[in-house]
């Protein structure tokens, strides 16, 4: 028999990195973190135990990748599905709604994620991550932004503030309210995205428009562009 050839080997090793990782994310939604260990990942992979720690060299670091590698997959399904557009307000929108849609639909997951992130080690730097990072830059580029690099970390931390507000233990924020906030904050129609039964909650202040960058216009130059 000869050898696997090189390319062959790199799938393999991605099927299996796959496969822990997926793994992560079924069994921390299912029991939380601290009762899954890196053993039941790897049975449940169907790996060997060791190779769950040749891919990662922790648990929290396999869980950073799990769920970025989560958010890129659903974030990249929300913008490419049907019908397809290249309208950056509705995939802003529609990006908005998919990482809000994660804190409601996975709050253990996600809140164990959070958590993770204030920890000494901090953000973790992995493959998944910049996936992630490289679709939230395309959509603040499509958006109309005259300086991704600013506005692409701006946009990052207002959906970090809004999946802690949405999993915040004993005073959680309504996420219809939340995402009426960053629509309002972005200038984007309420029926972008997929939005939610009804119109905008109570409170939730008038759209108004945004330049290119993303910044809202004050008043006070509406009313002087007006003149």
């Amino acid at each position: 028999m000869s050898p696997r050839s090189a390319s062959v080997n790199e799938e393999l090793r991605r099927r299996s990195r796959d496969r822990i990782l997926a793994a992560t994310v079924e069994l921390v939604s299912e029991r939380g973190y601290e009762a899954t260990t890196l053993a039941d990942i790897a049975e449940r992979a169907g790996s060997a135990r060791g190779l769950v720690s040749y891919y990662f060299p922790g648990k929290r670091q396999l869980l950073q990748s799990a769920v970025h590698r989560l958010m890129h997959r659903t974030l990249e399904a929300a913008l490419e599905r049907e019908p397809r557009t290249e309208d950056g307000r509705e995939r802003l929108a529609r990006a908005i709604d998919a990482i809000l849609g994660l804190a409601e639909e996975r709050p253990v997951l996600m809140r164990t994620h959070m958590a993770g992130i204030l920890q000494a080690e901090g953000f973790v730097q992995c493959p998944e991550q910049q996936r992630l990072a490289a679709l939230l830059r395309d959509t603040v580029d499509r958006y109309g932004s005259e300086d991704v690099a600013t506005d692409y970390p701006l946009l990052r931390a207002l959906l970090m503030g809004a999946v802690f507000a949405v999993l915040l233990p004993g005073a959680p924020m309504p996420a219809a309210r939340l995402r009426g906030e960053l629509f309002q904050r972005y200038g984007l129609d309420w029926e972008l995205g997929v939005p939610p039964g009804g119109g905008p909650p109570d409170g939730t202040r008038a759209m108004v428009p945004v330049s290119r960058a993303g910044a809202q216009s004050s008043p006070e130059t509406r009313s002087k562009s007006s003149k």
